[in-house]
């Protein structure tokens, strides 16, 4: 008698364990902001305490550490944080300094981007080239150096530019295709680069600006040893030519509003998600108010790319009573776990005009569109 009433309390104890179970889990799959789900919600860090333009992050999983890059904290040169958790960021060595050997570049070190292959890490930059002849006010190439760890020093591989298309050029950003083939995409810069457009014509109509410069993005085979590109580059993305183009307001503010006579199409990164290439982009002047980020998709590398009827995904948020703005050129950075995080770099109202890092979360909806969670920051 003992035996069964012993017997029946522990299967009542089990049934009343799986019950709470099945609840608790019912719960945080409605409310996932419920007590056991915290850690999960992102609460924004924003903007870190790191004064960088065009930021990059790669996450070294022998160290289990990741490195930050980017535009800004020293002269002619690049400079690294470090961080363990991506909200404490540590300040680290200058990694890469102009003051060597094979330097090629004068000034306006810019847009870093750091990739392991092979156990080396290579960084392509884009620099100023003392090889200026007709004396260029903007001389940009893109230029690879070399290192054994990502704290550098990185050296240059070659002593000169990876190339010369015959214009300036900058924001160079590689992928690596599943079928081994690399590929390089940049931005051909403003400088000298006036277009017709309809844009154009209402400048000169309004009398606000005689001519319209613009930068394009281009994309291009790399060699396997990034000493090289592969035949010719190929046209992706420009500003639009009509003004009825859905695309046209939103890419052509910094001229709309009188701010400057270019419009941009720079910091380009590709990623893919199933058989799409996504390629997010930043338009307007990287120094003003409406720098924001759009994407566009294609079924290859080289394209031919659409951009979306989404557009702008990233934008200030000052008018519509946040502090944000100039918020632009980004890259993703997929951490330890598995999330996508939009690195970007903007100003706020109370920090002035310094860039400052921002990470937000990058969703891809089911419908293949890309969204950001952001600008967001700390309270």
């Amino acid at each position: 008698m003992n035996k069964l009433f012993f017997i029946l309390i522990g299967l009542l104890f089990t049934m009343l364990s799986c019950n709470s179970n099945r609840t608790q889990s019912q719960e945080n799959q409605e409310n996932p902001e419920s007590q056991d789900n915290k850690a999960a919600v992102y609460e924004s860090n924003n903007p870190l305490d790191v004064a960088f333009g065009d930021p990059f992050i790669v996450y070294d999983d022998e160290s289990d550490t990741y490195y930050m890059y980017g535009t800004g904290g020293v002269k002619n040169g690049f400079m690294a944080y470090s961080s363990k958790d991506l909200k404490t960021w540590e300040k680290r060595e200058q990694v890469y300094s102009a003051d060597q050997e094979k330097s090629w570049g004068t000034k306006d070190f810019w847009a870093p981007e750091v990739y392991k292959r092979n156990g080396k890490y290579y960084m392509f930059y884009s620099a100023h080239w003392k090889n200026n002849p007709n004396n260029e006010l903007e001389n940009y190439k893109i230029g690879v150096a070399v290192a054994d760890n990502p704290l550098g020093p990185f050296e240059d591989m070659t002593g000169e530019p990876l190339f010369d298309p015959g214009y300036p050029i900058i924001d160079a950003n590689v992928y690596f295709a599943e079928d081994g083939k690399l590929y390089l995409y940049y931005s051909r810069c403003c400088y000298k680069h006036a277009v017709e457009s309809e844009i154009a014509d209402w400048a000169r109509e309004k009398k606000m600006f005689n001519e319209i410069e613009e930068s394009w993005i281009y994309g291009v085979e790399l060699s396997a040893d990034f000493a090289s590109v592969i035949g010719e580059p190929v046209l992706l993305l420009r500003p639009p030519v009509s003004m009825d183009d859905q695309q046209a307001e939103w890419e052509s503010r910094s001229v709309t509003s009188g701010e400057v006579n270019r419009r941009w199409t720079e910091g380009s990164y590709l990623f893919k998600h199933n058989d799409t290439y996504y390629m997010m982009y930043s338009a307007n002047f990287f120094g003003g108010q409406h720098y924001a980020v759009g994407y566009a998709t294609a079924s290859s590398p080289l394209g031919p790319f659409e951009k979306s009827a989404a557009n702008p995904i990233l934008q200030k948020n000052t008018e519509s009573g946040g502090i944000v703005s100039g918020t632009g050129h980004n890259s993703l950075l997929q951490d330890r776990e598995g999330k996508m995080w939009c690195v970007y770099h903007g100003r706020t109202s109370k920090t002035g005009d310094e860039r400052l890092v921002f990470l937000d979360e990058l969703e891809l909806a089911e419908n293949g569109e890309l969204k950001v969670n952001g600008p967001t920051i700390k309270e």
